[in-house]
């Protein structure tokens, strides 16, 4: 069985040994798990290879892409400011960015954005990714396009542009571009590995992203909203190791961190807004982020989910590793994810490099973090809470 490295409380040994079971069967190539209870870390675990060829080991450092993990972060960016009074919820967006009013989005409230529920799920045209990576100018465009449909009627996840949406609230209420703002604010003063992009000097130890099988999407109708926003989105798994991607601060898609840090990180909505003695968000704020905006079928993602203010809320039917209860999470294409369970005082987080092809969570994923409820239900004494 292929060895791991890291922090295991004896509770958790099961999800241990499936973790090396799936490194030795190469369903895993590498990865990294952790559990924070009650802000401590029971279980974090690491190992396998950073690369297809297993030429360099998956370190404790080590990084990787997270994608749409890099949302959630981006959600909590606009949290501390509406938590500090500076955003409101129920305002118009155009109060904050005027621009934004052009063509029929006069109405549109910060919620519609942070709930996936704009009218805006993508660019209207085919854009390069060079021009995604120029976020003034894309969000520029963004600002200038006629919605697809009425805001706040449904959910069209906006899948690559949602940090463009958010990060310019961001940008506008603190003057501090969404990349910045997350640095300050958010992954330094928790310590926590994580950024939009990564430096150049960090490269060597980032894990290569291995693309997985394609995800297969019904026959989309052409005049639907998926069907006019997919066929324009051009994001490759492989861009993750360009240096443009590794560049830009794309707030939807380009997040580089491992599980410890998006632990960390997702522990202040676990924790009640206060981590080690520092209150990020108040109780009113996560009361707020985890009230339902919005829910059925999702117009891009295609199947039922329940959004609230930058996180999903569970939804068994659809999401099925995700139990019920005052929980909210959000994964990242390919399988990292990060659950933040308030009933529990409990954040899970995943991340990896071979890529599974399920929009929310891999095989992995759902083995790992099914296991760790289970593991919580049996109450084991040896768990630190």
């Amino acid at each position: 069985m292929a060895a791991t490295q890291g922090l295991c409380d004896p509770a958790f040994n099961r999800v241990r040994d499936i973790f090396e079971q799936r490194l030795a069967s190469g369903e895993e190539v590498g990865a990294s798990i952790c559990v924070n209870i009650d802000g401590k870390n029971v279980f974090d675990i690491w190992g396998g290879h950073a690369d297809a060829a297993k030429t360099r080991s998956w370190e404790e450092d080590t990084l990787v892409v997270v994608f749409s993990c890099s949302k959630v972060v981006a959600a909590l960016a606009a949290m501390i400011l509406i938590d500090r009074g500076l955003l409101d919820v129920e305002e118009k967006v155009s109060t904050y960015w005027p621009e934004f009013a052009a063509n029929g989005k006069e109405d549109t409230k910060v919620w519609h954005i942070l709930s996936h529920s704009s009218g805006v799920p993508h660019w209207e045209s085919r854009i390069p990714m060079e021009s995604i990576y120029d976020t003034k100018t894309s969000t520029e465009m963004l600002a200038a396009q006629a919605p697809w449909y009425k805001a706040g009627e449904a959910s069209a996840y906006q899948m690559v542009n949602h940090g463009h949406l958010v990060g310019e609230l961001v940008r506008r209420v603190s003057g501090k571009s969404l990349k910045q703002f997350i640095a300050d604010e958010i992954a330094g003063p928790l310590g926590a590995d994580f950024g939009l992009g990564v430096a150049e000097k960090d490269w060597p130890r980032t894990a290569d992203i291995i693309p997985g099988a394609p995800t297969v999407f019904p026959p989309l109708n052409p005049e639907s909203v998926a069907g006019k926003a997919l066929p324009n989105v051009i994001v490759n798994a492989e861009d993750a190791q360009t240096p443009e991607f590794r560049g830009a601060g794309v707030g939807a898609t380009n997040g580089f961190s491992n599980a410890r840090a998006l632990a960390r990180i997702g522990s202040i909505v676990s924790l009640q807004g206060t981590v080690d003695g520092k209150q990020y968000l108040g109780l009113q704020t996560i009361d707020q982020m985890l009230q339902e905006r919005i829910s059925g079928v999702d117009q891009m993602l295609l199947f039922h989910i329940r959004f609230g203010l930058g996180v999903g809320l569970p939804v068994p039917e659809s999401v099925t590793f995700i139990p019920e209860g005052k929980i909210c999470f959000w994964g990242g294409w390919g399988g990292s994810m990060v659950v933040m369970d308030l009933d529990r005082r409990m954040t899970i987080a995943y991340t990896m490099n071979k890529m599974g092809s399920d929009i929310v969570g891999n095989d992995n994923a759902k083995a790992y973090i099914e296991a760790i409820y289970e593991i919580m239900a049996d109450n084991k004494p040896s768990v630190t809470i």
